[in-house]
């Protein structure tokens, strides 16, 4: 069958848009694959109103959609001003001081809610703040306050995040807050769980030990926003079940110049390594206002797709923008469009000397060789962990891999793998083989019509994780 679906999968975050009635179906109807529950935005209540209505509305559209729980981490911010907001002038000073009043701010001076800043800077040190629209250049720290000079001036408001140009900045990943939330994270059953602004595999580590302390075992996306995470990228992968190109604090701290080559060695080294990548921040921002995107929007995400990235992140433009569904259609147009011309995978090539450290790694890739090579219509994964899948989607294909799965959670998960539609796999009939219901699953689903050749890995001990041993190919049989 030549009617594949979309292979790079699109995460949407929820908030206000798309709480109002109806929208979130036809979300889930015009493709999005994944959802992303802000834990910095709402309360407890919201979120778990907002998982609910997922899972509700994901069942009776008959698709398998992840939520991805996303941690709000140790943002750096300035405190509130008097005003509400001030006017700062290049040349000027200004002060950031962390023994004022939070609302004490003014023109020449504001509090901060990060009380170690002071000792995280010296002086010639660039602090950007409100996303580097205001630009502060240190000339002195003495105890609790730092004095800048305004480089950059404009409008700046209240609350607004400051980062450090090069990055270097003491804060630990996991605040109170965090903590806090990683215990919600469990108790919703989130699929995956972000981690906003680690800087090594420790950082992630800890996240995951203290969510399987909570009870859960969902997988673990590190977050790269922050400088050091880009030098310990390699450590950072292998901790992770994936990671995201967070575009907004990492263009920041890095500057804008360096931000789209670290993003392209990013997405090449995440092949490399057989990582899970998304690419998010801005991706379609005009659309918050504007029902088409711009051509500067349509490339950026199309050269992302290009570049192999799993997936690709709305952020404002679903939870708070006009066009919810619009935005994620017009996703959807890009990236089919854009596979259209995917004509090479970047994967580096195995070397001759490499090994496989694992049987169902093995046989996913020599599964995706031969389907490259081969004529067949589409391939079948049989999975319990849903990692044969994971490892097939690490090959590029024009050929849709299904991940057959006994498992809810398994196939929710995989639904963030490139390439990967989850399929829930039905218990066998009296006597019937695991590998017979699963082509009777693939051809109820439309996948498959009778005839096509299909290529189907499993492992000879049903309900064993990691127990892929063989690979087969199949004819689809006539209807009886």
């Amino acid at each position: 069958m030549e009617n594949h679906p979309r292979q790079t999968k699109i995460v949407a975050t929820l908030g206000p848009a798309t709480d109002r009635p109806g929208v979130l179906e036809q979300l889930i109807r015009a493709g999005v694959n994944v959802v992303r529950i802000n834990f910095s935005h709402g309360d407890a209540e919201d979120h778990r109103a907002r998982v609910e209505a997922v899972r509700e509305v994901a069942a009776r559209c008959g698709e398998q959609v992840a939520i991805l729980g996303d941690l709000q981490g140790p943002k750096i911010r300035i405190d509130r001003f008097r005003g509400g907001s001030v006017e700062l002038s290049p040349g000027a000073p200004f002060a950031l001081d962390g023994s004022l009043d939070q609302d004490a701010g003014n023109a020449r001076e504001v509090g901060l809610t990060y009380k170690e800043l002071p000792r995280d800077v010296v002086v010639d040190d660039v602090l950007l703040l409100d996303d580097g629209r205001i630009v502060l250049k240190v000339v002195g720290v003495c105890g609790e306050r730092i004095e800048t000079e305004i480089q950059a001036g404009g409008r700046l408001s209240n609350n607004k995040g400051v980062n450090r140009r090069g990055g270097g900045l003491s804060a630990p990943p996991l605040t109170a807050k965090d903590l806090r939330d990683i215990l919600l994270a469990a108790e919703l059953k989130v699929d995956y769980l972000a981690v906003s602004f680690p800087k090594n595999e420790d950082d992630i580590n800890e996240a995951r030990g203290l969510l399987l302390e909570a009870g859960h075992d969902a997988g673990l996306v590190a977050k790269i926003e922050r400088t050091e995470a880009v030098t310990n990228i390699n450590e950072i992968m292998w901790a992770s079940d994936a990671v995201m190109v967070a575009r907004g604090d990492l263009g920041v701290e890095i500057g804008d110049a360096a931000l789209a080559g670290v993003q392209k060695n990013i997405l090449r080294r995440a092949a490399e390594l057989d990582c899970v990548v998304i690419t998010a921040t801005q991706m379609m921002e005009s659309m918050v206002e504007n029902p088409i995107p711009t051509r500067a929007e349509l490339l950026d995400v199309a050269n992302a797709v290009l570049d192999g990235t799993d997936a690709v992140m709305l952020s404002a433009e679903s939870a708070v923008g006009r066009y919810p569904v619009k935005v994620v259609e017009a996703m959807d147009r890009i990236c089919r469009g854009a596979e259209t011309h995917r004509m090479e995978h970047p994967m580096v090539m195995l070397e001759p000397e490499q090994h496989f450290e694992r049987a169902d790694e093995a046989i996913a890739k020599a599964a995706m060789f031969v389907a490259n090579h081969f004529k067949v219509q589409a391939i079948a994964a049989l999975t319990e962990s849903g990692s044969t899948a994971m490892w097939m989607s690490r090959i590029r294909s024009r050929l849709p891999v299904y991940a057959l799965t006994p498992s809810a959670a398994t196939a929710r998960r995989v639904a963030l793998y490139r390439g990967v539609h989850p399929l829930l796999l039905p218990e066998p009939g009296p006597g019937e083989a695991s590998d017979r219901a699963a082509m009777r699953t693939l051809s109820q689903s439309g996948a498959v019509a009778a005839g096509d050749l299909v290529i189907m890995t499993l492992g000879d001990r049903a309900g064993m994780p990691g127990g892929t041993n063989t690979m087969r190919i199949l004819r689809v049989a006539e209807p009886t």
